[in-house]
């Protein structure tokens, strides 16, 4: 029989020191903890190399975090922070805009001391903004890089580096993909040299990855949308592992979710779309066998995806192992290897 969940069956008490505040100095220093089944087993992130398998397919979201985060003036003197959440095109992005009176169609706002934008209608919780040169240019030239709110510091120098992939390339999100923080290119080569075939997604991930879930009947949330593309090299990728019985390993929540949506007709579709797959415990996975995460938060829709995968009990006990442990949690912490309950 069907368990019914609820909001509050996904949360879990984290001492505020198990918040990784900074990133390792190394990317592959983090911690792994392998999950399969019931079985935990402690491991080093490098050690990943051993648990991949000449044929498997590593499937890598290459979005690039934009520098997102401003702050403004509007034309009255009033203070504005802007967190742009979509690009729309070179000209216009959808944005949180935080003011002590909501900008009206056609308000004029400073940014960053540097260059103005024009307020747009609203859509939904967000505005629209119109830029009067390229979007991506005035981000990258101007932006402050926004790190996610339980990490305390502003972004430096260091944190522009490191809350990157090294692979990076297709400019658009807001927040990192975070699992794939933890590859370095050397590791990289040590796993496409052992025969796994390295695939790659784009999903710009939206601030709304941390907007709490704030319904207790989990039918009732509404899924914050993301657009992603998969490559149609990808999709042979993938059907090539499959048909010799490899794994398709998902590094990250968002490659998955990117992949799992491109799979809802049964069979793993290229393509570009917009996503508000919500995963909860009872889907049925149609692509991804194998999942490289970090630690996420409690009550969050992700932490609701990786209990669907491995297991709600699993998941459990893995998450009170890694507290008792001392590991590291969230964007900068450590990660989690998992398989899914249909392969175990």
């Amino acid at each position: 029989m069907n368990r019914t969940y609820t909001l509050s069956d996904f949360d879990f008490d984290l001492p505020p020191e198990r918040i990784a505040q900074l990133p390792l100095l190394e990317r592959t220093a983090s911690r792994l903890l392998q999950l399969d089944g019931a079985q935990i087993t402690d491991r080093h992130f490098a050690d990943i190399v051993d648990q991949l398998q000449p044929g498997d397919v590593l499937v890598m979201n290459n979005t690039r975090v934009l520098k997102a985060r401003f702050f403004g003036v509007k034309e009255t003197g009033g203070q504005v922070e802007v967190l742009v959440e979509r690009v729309l095109d070179t000209r216009t992005v959808l944005a949180q805009v935080r003011a002590s009176k909501s900008p009206k169609p056609g308000t004029r706002i400073r940014l960053a001391d540097a260059f103005e934008v024009t307020a747009g209608e609203r859509a939904g919780e967000f505005f629209t903004l119109h830029f009067e040169g390229d979007v991506f240019e005035l981000i990258e030239a101007h932006g402050r890089l926004p790190l996610p709110p339980y990490i305390e510091h502003a972004a430096d120098e260091f944190d522009e580096q490191r809350y990157q992939t090294v692979y990076s390339k297709e400019p658009g999100a807001v927040a990192a993909p975070t699992a794939g923080l933890h590859f370095d290119q050397p590791l990289l080569e040590k796993i496409a040299a052992k025969g796994v075939k390295i695939a790659y997604v784009t999903l710009h991930v939206g601030a709304g990855t941390f907007q709490p879930v704030r319904v207790e009947d989990l039918r009732e949330h509404k899924m914050h949308s993301e657009w992603y593309t998969i490559p149609s090299a990808t999709v042979d990728a993938v059907r090539n592992a499959r048909a010799a019985g490899r794994d398709v390993v998902a590094v990250g929540t968002t490659s998955l979710r990117a992949l799992e949506s491109a799979s809802q007709s049964g069979e793993l579709a290229a393509g570009s779309n917009d996503t508000a797959l919500f995963i909860t415990p009872g889907y049925r996975f149609k692509t991804v066998t194998r999942l490289i995460t970090n630690f996420h938060l409690p009550k969050s829709t992700l932490m609701m995806l990786v209990s669907a995968f491995a297991g709600y009990d699993e998941i459990r006990n893995a998450y009170a192992h890694a507290i008792a442990n001392e590991y590291r949690f969230f964007s900068y912490g450590d990660a989690m290897l998992l398989t899914t309950q249909s392969r175990q």
